[in-house]
């Protein structure tokens, strides 16, 4: 794929168009792409990072203004339903309009799929929920969130302490929902466990009849050997999580055992309001691991949560609200260091070296030789019942 444009051709016009609309010949403002799943899967992280975005435009706007900064932020959002192809249309749709950062996308899968395209056209991505460790390069890509090995080793050791011996792993078939099934298979191998590993199907996978029928057959087999207490399913997915809980939530066997998931499902409000899927939820009691906020929380989190909330109708979990701080970082980099927007290997660097000295809402941003979040902890959310009113609540936390 070719270069569409030159960077320091292609922002000094950016640049000069910006500057015609501000009463300052010298201030420029600095377009922002959004990569969000708004109407697709994961669409509960999509609205409360857009609506994180929204806020931290503002914040941040007003702390470039206050330390007498020449640069203001702008912002524009794309729809990716969480699809390649849409993602990757998106931001080659973007960078010709001169966009050259961008937060998102939200997913490995399109990660992966605009990888080359952000190689070739050196652009800087801050994706706040992509997990795949086969996806950590030292490129223009970071990643705000704890990667798979992390969130795989946490969920390992909770599911093997509370009694699971063997555990049969499902997932999606896309590089960050594998990701988490491989670190899930090797970390509860090293704590002395058995992992059952099935081959990822398919994401257009509507009809999980023989699928189900696999895992029936799985379950009695190990139920017998061990008992249906040491038996656990995992799966790493997104919200066909609905369609395979539906169909399942009548089933005797697949409902004996315990099941729990991966972080592309928390908060999913396709399984909030399916009846039948939320009701198998309850019964296997179903929990999943979200990237967890510091314990001692930030002196500006509840004020955020609540703006986040208010514009969204989504209570912000730690992924969205590393959007908020993606922003101050961005904008810390561009006042910090001068011309970072025309020497691309100067805007990473600038960018990791603002980030592992910020101090945010999702707590420190300390990054590694890759640019990924280097450390993090997990809150548990399951599905629970309060007079009659069903809501994705936290029940634990990764030990």
């Amino acid at each position: 794929m070719k270069k569409l444009h030159l960077n320091s051709i292609l922002f000094a016009l950016v640049f000069l168009f910006s500057c015609k609309g501000d009463s300052d010949p010298a201030m420029r403002t600095v377009k922002i792409g959004g990569l969000y799943s708004i109407t697709g899967n994961w669409s509960s992280l999509g609205k409360a990072s857009q609506s994180a975005m929204n806020l931290a435009l503002e914040d941040v706007n007003n702390f470039l203004e206050e330390t007498g900064s020449i640069y203001r932020l702008s912002t524009v959002v794309s729809d990716t339903k969480l699809e390649t192809t849409t993602a990757l249309s998106a931001i080659e749709r973007n960078v010709k309009d001169g966009v050259q950062v961008f937060i998102g996308p939200q997913s490995s899968a399109e990660i992966a799929a605009i990888k080359d395209f952000v190689d070739e056209n050196e652009v800087l991505i801050v994706s706040q929920g992509s997990t795949a460790s086969s996806l950590a390069f030292n490129d223009g890509i970071f990643r705000l969130c704890p990667g798979d090995a992390v969130e795989g080793e946490a969920i390992s050791r909770s599911m093997y302490a509370s009694g699971k011996r063997i555990i049969i792993a499902l997932a999606r078939n896309d590089a960050g929902n594998i990701g988490l099934q491989t670190s899930v298979k090797d970390s509860f191998v090293n704590l002395g466990g058995q992992v059952d590993v099935i081959l990822p199907y398919s994401p257009d996978l509507t009809n999980f009849s023989a699928l189900i029928q696999a895992l029936r057959s799985k379950i009695q087999q190990y139920s017998d050997e061990v008992g249906a207490s040491k038996v656990g399913v995992y799966i790493a997915s997104f919200d066909e999580l609905v369609n395979l809980f539906s169909q399942a939530t009548n089933d005797q066997i697949l409902s004996s055992v315990n099941w729990y998931g991966g972080d592309g499902v928390v908060q999913s409000a396709a399984l909030l309001d399916n009846a039948s899927a939320r009701r198998f939820a309850i019964k296997t009691n179903f929990f999943a691991p979200n990237f967890g906020l510091p314990a001692q929380p930030h002196p500006d989190l509840n004020r955020i949560s609540a703006a986040i909330f208010s514009d969204s109708g989504i209570e912000p979990d730690a992924y969205a609200l590393s959007v908020y701080d993606a922003m101050w970082v961005i904008g810390k980099t561009l006042a910090t260091h001068k011309n970072v927007l025309t020497d691309y290997e100067k805007l990473k660097e600038s960018f990791a070296t603002e980030a592992n000295q910020f101090f945010g809402i999702t707590g420190p941003v300390l990054l590694n030789d890759k640019g990924d979040r280097d450390i993090g902890s997990f809150d548990y959310w399951g599905i629970v019942e309060e007079n009659g009113v069903f809501s994705w609540k936290v029940v634990g936390k990764s030990n």
